[in-house]
């Protein structure tokens, strides 16, 4: 049974990316799920004063030991002004200071939703560029646009030729696993 991490990479309490990640998780067939919430892991902004100073945060060890102990890692990016969101980026920096193994070379499916006709596409190639320096193993990528139009709750992706893009690019990432 392979162990797949998921997680939206927003803190929203309604993220729709959480959502979306989850769903993905449980397409995988034979997985044991390991959802975590970035709410769990809010640390003080990074910054090499802070380092030096107190060391790197205990959340930072923690957060980064569910991508060691996974076989495979799905995150959902949530786009704010064309970037990360500031919760990603702030637990991104503090796990790159333990070590350079930032995502431990796992098979990565990297989403992208929004309730916008973008799909968060822009966060999606630059997600992309960021951790395939990085990795060396297998990375998927997927855009969902118009989320509230084109997903629900009981048949996943609604669009037929979204549907089809997904399940090809699902399936490649599974191959990988």
């Amino acid at each position: 049974m392979s162990k797949v991490l998921a997680f939206g990479a927003s803190s929203s309490k309604k993220s729709i990316n959480k959502k979306f990640a989850i769903y993905v998780a449980n397409c995988i067939p034979n997985a044991e799920i390991n959802v975590i919430d970035l709410n769990d892991y809010e640390m003080p902004i990074y910054s090499i004063d802070k380092e030096e100073k107190n060391g790197i945060p205990e959340l930072a060890y923690r957060f980064k030991e569910h991508f060691k102990n996974s076989d495979a890692v799905i995150i959902s990016f949530a786009e704010h002004n064309a970037s990360y969101t500031s919760a990603f980026k702030n637990i991104f920096d503090w796990i790159s200071r333990i070590d350079k193994n930032i995502w431990h070379n796992k098979p990565m499916f990297l989403l992208a939703t929004s309730t916008g006709g973008n799909g968060a596409v822009i966060v999606l190639e630059a997600a992309f560029s960021r951790i395939s320096r990085r990795n060396d193993n297998h990375i998927s990528t997927f855009s969902l646009p118009n989320f509230y139009q084109k997903f629900d709750d009981t048949n996943g992706i609604t669009d037929p030729d979204l549907k089809i893009s997904f399940e090809s690019k699902l399936n490649e990432f599974i191959s990988k696993i």
